[in-house]
């Protein structure tokens, strides 16, 4: 027979359960992001040529979620694992409004540069640091705040464009696609439907020899064109879809992402990697999906 104190401890434990419940959603945005592993050879990977990669995606920087001390805390664990090069995936701007503060792109852009890496960092930008930038919105010709911060801070960044780089006397380049979503659809911006900066064969006309090619598109959307000249594609933006059930995920942040929502992905001797990314968009929740930071050896496997 169950007692009084008996009910009422039974009663406390239940709504202490509940609480945990309902909070966990917002705890795991502030875990610390594990370091999820990939060892690469890509198909035209040249012999010799070994590479380690930090890649960085989707920190979304604002406050409580994801402040500057934290951005310099996630910058210090990947300078820790010694990488050979950094790779920035876009959306450093905050994507939501649910803040109690934002951060300046000044601020998160000193943040980012931070990073270490004998390569050096080198980033694309995101649809959020886009559709936040208001002036950019209504004059695509406009210089946009993100990349402008960026470059101050001395860190590569590239839309449509590329670069090439050596390891050990061995070359390959690093392409970076300008974002498939940058252009909000509104009467305000005189668009009907959502537009992409994205020239594909543009970034590509950059890469002038036979050297691998790594190529960084925000959305994994592209990945279905692109050809096997790319050794491969990192992407990030689908949060890992933010929320994952038991591999169930009721949201996608575009098309591309229901099909590539994390992970390593090998289609036709084509490589993609998604990131899930650090932090979020539109609401603060996470749940089953732990920020992370990827770690790839190219090369190694």
């Amino acid at each position: 027979m169950i007692t009084r104190r008996g009910l009422m401890k039974l009663f406390g434990a239940g709504f202490l359960s509940l609480i945990a419940t309902a909070a966990y959603p917002f705890t795991e945005v502030f875990r610390r992001p594990e370091v999820r592993r990939y060892a690469v050879t890509p198909e035209n990977w040249p012999p010799g040529l070994r590479l380690r990669v930090a890649v960085l995606a989707d920190f979304h920087a604002c406050e409580p979620w994801m402040d500057v001390s934290r951005i310099e805390a996630i910058c210090a664990m990947a300078n820790e694992m010694e990488p050979d090069i950094c790779l920035l995936l876009g959306d450093y701007a905050a994507g939501t409004n649910v803040v109690s503060d934002y951060v300046d792109a000044a601020d998160w852009a000193t943040a980012l540069s931070t990073l270490k890496a004998p390569l050096g960092i080198h980033a694309i930008l995101g649809n959020h640091d886009y559709w936040e930038d208001l002036a950019f919105q209504r004059d695509p010709s406009s210089e946009n705040i993100a990349t402008i911060a960026l470059q101050k801070a001395g860190i590569a960044t590239y839309v449509n464009g590329a670069a090439r780089l050596e390891k050990d006397g061995q070359a390959f380049w690093i392409a970076g696609l300008g974002d498939q979503m940058a252009l909000r659809p509104g009467k305000q911006f005189n668009r009907k439907a959502m537009t992409g900066i994205d020239d594909l064969a543009a970034t590509l006309s950059h890469v002038t020899d036979d050297s691998p090619i790594i190529l960084l598109a925000h959305e994994p959307d592209v990945f279905p064109q692109v050809t096997d000249r790319i050794s491969l594609t990192l992407s990030g933006h689908t949060h890992g879809g933010q929320v994952n059930l038991f591999g169930w995920h009721p949201v996608a942040a575009s098309r591309g992402s229901w099909r590539y929502p994390g992970g390593h992905f090998h289609e036709e001797g084509r490589h993609l990697i998604v990131s899930r990314g650090l932090g979020c968009s539109f609401l603060p929740v996470r749940i089953g999906v732990r920020p992370e930071i990827l770690l790839l050896e190219l090369g190694s496997a």
